[in-house]
């Protein structure tokens, strides 16, 4: 790791193939956390390259547990974390609204580390056992649209950087390889970023993929369709800045969305909100982000239908339903 440090440290970038080997040693131990905090805060005094990215998201699934659910058409919707905006769980009450019009949700997620309430610590509030069990996982998806795949249960090799990203308390490479390696591989993503030139870095990485994918980035910062002002959205096939207005909603002010300073904050806010209770801030970015999910899924319904649908689920309960009987069922 030395001569890699100081190969750094000089201002030089590492191949594909390199990314990968010491990605892999660090998963298996090779490197103390001196080292690997070394290593990490070089790409937080620099830009990582779409070799080094890609080097690394193919170490994190080689070296992952994967789990076979395609013979369902999933979606996972989840987000890099790391905007330090401390919203409420955007992505994981959008991924009980898309489930709840019917479409299957493969949600991938994990504690936080950088804000308050991660998708595993408020799932795990309320009950939910983790599993990576795939007939447990299936019987989720028919049961109720949606299951759940804790990280650190695919990925058990990263238990030696995560002492190290908990010490940290900030973003780091590890947040923007979160959404690529989803142990599932689901056909339809969407995923939100915490910065433009992120969004760029996964919109040529994904279009060297058969996924269908929406990529979000809200330009003042939040990884996520936030409604705060105006959001980049790219697809496989467009690039193009929204603003609320544009899907027919209203702004919201950043206040709006504040999710909590604790666990039990943002957890009492998110039942909250998917009990159809929360306020038409809260209730229209949901919805917002459901619908780009949704509009991912199949493009040739369009950004109307597909809001009608997110809305309608939120509305009528059926998000509320999906989330009890993941609860039931776990």
């Amino acid at each position: 790791m030395k001569d890699t440090l100081q190969y750094l440290f000089d201002h030089k970038t590492l191949g594909k193939e390199d990314a990968k080997l010491i990605l892999r040693r660090m998963a298996e131990g090779k490197y103390n956390d001196s080292e690997i905090a070394a290593f990490i805060s070089v790409y937080l005094m620099r830009s990582i390259t779409v070799e080094e990215l890609a080097g690394f998201r193919d170490a994190l699934m080689e070296l992952c547990t994967p789990v076979d659910l395609s013979e369902y058409n999933t979606i996972d919707v989840c987000g890099t974390g790391g905007d330090e905006k401390n919203t409420f769980n955007i992505s994981t009450l959008t991924s009980f609204v898309v489930a709840g019009t019917g479409e299957k949700v493969a949600k991938h997620g994990n504690y936080s580390v950088s804000s308050a309430c991660g998708s595993s610590n408020v799932l795990e509030y309320f009950g939910y056992r983790f599993s990576s069990d795939p007939q447990q996982l299936r019987k989720e998806l028919d049961r109720c649209n949606i299951c759940f795949l804790h990280a650190p249960l695919f990925n058990p090799a990263m238990k030696n950087v995560a002492p190290v990203r908990r010490s940290l308390r900030i973003k780091t490479f590890f947040n923007m390889l979160g959404p690529m390696v989803n142990p599932s591989s689901p056909q339809n993503q969407l995923v939100g970023v915490f910065s433009l030139d992120v969004a760029r870095l996964y919109h040529y990485l994904y279009q060297e993929t058969e996924k269908q994918f929406c990529i979000i980035h809200s330009l003042d910062g939040y990884d996520e369709v936030s409604l705060t002002g105006s959001f980049r959205v790219l697809t496989p096939g467009m690039e193009r800045t929204y603003v609320p207005g544009d899907l027919g909603l209203e702004p919201v002010a950043p206040s709006e969305i504040y999710g909590g300073s604790t666990v039990q904050e943002a957890a009492a806010l998110f039942q909250l909100i998917l009990k159809g209770e929360g306020s038409r801030a809260q209730n229209d970015v949901v919805v917002a982000n459901a619908a780009l999910a949704l509009n991912c899924m199949d493009e040739s319904s369009g950004m109307d239908l597909s809001l009608q649908r997110a809305r309608e689920s939120l509305a009528s309960g059926a998000a509320y339903r999906a989330f009890t009987k993941l609860l039931e069922g776990s």
